[in-house]
């Protein structure tokens, strides 16, 4: 039998389908896996912040495509990047053991996120990011930044950015941590809905290739964290780029869960967290972010409809 790996070719994305293919011929080794390459729209524009362009989706459509023409029979993606609803007739079919799902801070000279000087220049194209660092910092000067990890690290040490923000999993996978600085607690900086988890991606008619993958990959604590967080973007997803996070961690005694949506300048702040334990996960998501639109989160996506129209 043989598995075809649709692949971005960036250095992260490699990574990730090669961990995934080691993970695959350990378990079940009469099974041939392939990587086969597509360049994605993500790939191809970057010379514009995400959400001007579409963030959701932007890395992984023309990958989907490809398995729905059934040119590739599954994907590796970094979770985060992947839309709340899936195209019809593909679904996640397992969730990697969750990586460190925080953000690293990287800096020229060695500061940490409180100590970089007044009026320094932060680089980050996320809108959550953005929120975040507005709401705690509001001296620094923040400029998008675009590229892949090595490109983005290598753009902060030519001194174009005094600091900039990653996802630390990336930073860590591909071999960076040495230049991380400090990693920011969620209490500071909540997470991306997903972050740090590989979701793998299959099409619904394939059960047998299913069964493999979630044998030798599916991680059931990142399976219940990612359901509550892609619930929760599912939730409040309103066909526009908002600022927003959603981070669950599994507790011996259920799931302890933050939550943020925000308005763009990081004025508007809104945020709920708790202890959930009883309750399924896609109910836990679901309850989060009905809440935190009846608070006001409904408003913020409305006058980021009204600007973007």
């Amino acid at each position: 039998m043989k598995i075809r790996i649709g692949t971005r070719k960036s250095k992260l994305a490699l990574w990730q389908s090669e961990w995934v293919k080691a993970q695959i011929q350990k378990t079940y080794p009469e099974v041939e896996v392939e990587l086969v390459k597509i360049v994605t729209k993500g790939d191809k524009i970057l010379d514009a912040p995400l959400a001007k362009i579409g963030d959701k989706g932007l890395f992984t459509k023309e990958i989907e495509d490809a398995m729905l023409k059934g040119e590739v029979d599954i994907a590796v993606h970094s979770l985060k990047d992947v839309p709340g609803i899936l195209p019809e007739g593909l679904k996640l079919i397992a969730f990697s053991r969750r990586e460190d799902p925080r953000d690293a801070f990287l800096s020229n000279g060695r500061f940490t996120f409180q100590t970089l000087p007044e009026g320094a220049k932060i680089g980050t194209s996320s809108l959550r990011r953005k929120a975040q660092l507005k709401r705690l910092r509001p001296d620094l000067q923040i400029e998008d930044l675009r590229g892949n990890v090595d490109t983005r690290i290598r753009k902060l040490k030519e001194g174009m950015y005094d600091a900039i923000i990653l996802a630390a999993a990336g930073v860590k996978r591909l071999g960076f941590e040495d230049e991380i600085d400090e990693i920011l607690s969620p209490d500071i900086m909540i997470p991306s809905v997903s972050q740090g988890i590989l979701g793998i991606e299959g099409r619904e008619s394939d059960p047998e290739i299913e069964h493999i993958v979630k044998t030798a990959i599916n991680d059931r604590n990142s399976e219940l964290a990612a359901t509550v967080e892609r619930s929760f973007l599912k939730t409040v997803e309103g066909g526009c780029q908002v600022p927003m996070g959603c981070y669950a961690e599994v507790k011996e005694n259920g799931l302890y869960v933050r939550a943020f949506i925000a308005s763009l300048d990081g004025a508007t702040f809104l945020k709920e967290e708790g202890l959930f334990a009883g309750e399924k996960p896609q109910i836990i998501g679901e309850k989060l972010a009905k809440k935190l639109l009846e608070r006001g989160g409904k408003e913020i996506l409305e006058s980021l409809k009204e600007d973007g129209e």
